[in-house]
């Protein structure tokens, strides 16, 4: 059997995507994967913050198109990437288990946290969850807004003279660059974007054989946390234009989401936690994101 599997061009990605098919291989030896790569929107168009350009599926409608048009069988993203909906006739296979969810900070030479750092200092990042979440901690910090890969942000800190980054702490740990974090930041410092952390292994809803394959890999803890974040997403219609964020702690049946959510210029950021059962994850995502809403509305006016 052969699967062609795709996946954005990066570096990441394809550490990514090999990490999943090695995973596979160790289940089905006979299967042949080959991989494909493909450019994305958000790939080609670098020099734009991502809510200039369009929505979260600048990674993905190239990929998503190619897998039901059958040019490919599997596709392998960053959950966190994924548009609160898919394209009808596609699905999510279960969730492999989730990397460290929270984000790092990647400091200039001599600073070791974020509390060490001047009065004024530049921080990068193009995440405005992360940009207003630092601002709330740290109001007197210069948010510069950069894009890249992992390696283009961390150089950025040479050469835009910043004092430091901000990114996703599952990437920096899959590309082996640990060395180089500073700090984690805790997720009650810093909300993680809905399903950070996560890979998402989409397929068509009428590929059974697939679906066993790939099904192999998920991991019921990741998918109560993905369904309730993902939840809090689709209850918000999020978008990247707004501050959302969501992580769900699980503790045996137990689950405990939290979820922010705010206003473009950063002037409202509403943080809000809700308990309930591991039975019902992506109900609980639901009932916080109106609780949400409906504070914002207030704040509205």
């Amino acid at each position: 059997m052969n699967i062609k599997v795709g996946t954005r061009g990066s570096k990441l990605a394809l550490i990514q995507t090999y990490w999943i098919i090695d995973k596979l291989k160790e289940q089905y030896p006979e299967v042949n994967f080959e991989v494909k790569e493909i450019k994305t929107t958000g790939d080609r168009i670098q020099h734009l913050s991502l809510d200039k350009i369009g929505d979260k599926g600048l990674f993905v409608k190239e990929i998503e198109q190619q897998l039901l048009d059958g040019k490919i069988d599997i596709a392998v993203h960053s959950m966190k990437d994924m548009p609160s909906s898919l394209p009808e006739g596609l699905k999510f296979a279960n969730t492999p288990k989730r990397e460290d969810p929270r984000d790092v900070l990647i400091l200039k030479e001599g600073y070791k946290s974020l509390d060490e750092l001047p009065k004024g200092a530049k921080i990068g990042t193009g995440s405005k969850r992360r940009k207003y979440q630092l601002l709330k901690k740290r109001p007197d910090l210069k948010i510069v807004p950069i894009r890249g890969n992992i390696e283009t942000r961390i150089k950025k800190i040479e050469s835009e003279c910043l004092h430091g980054v901000v990114l996703a702490a599952a990437g920096i740990i899959r590309a082996g660059l640990e060395e180089v974090i500073s700090e984690f930041i805790s997720v009650d410092s810093m909300v993680p974007a809905p399903a950070q952390g996560a890979l998402a292994i989409e397929i068509r809803d009428c590929d059974s054989k697939i679906e066993k394959i790939v099904n192999s890999l998920g991991d019921d803890i990741t998918d109560i946390q993905i369904s309730a974040e993902r939840g809090f997403l689709d209850g918000v219609n999020g978008s990247c234009h707004i501050p959302i964020g969501a992580f769900c702690e699980v503790q045996g049946s137990n689950l405990k989401l939290t979820g922010i959510y705010g206003d473009e210029e950063g002037k409202c950021l509403i943080k809000h936690s809700l308990t309930g059962v591991s039975e019902n994850p992506r109900d609980l995502g639901l009932n916080l994101a109106k609780i949400v809403l409906e504070e914002y509305k207030k704040y509205e006016g």
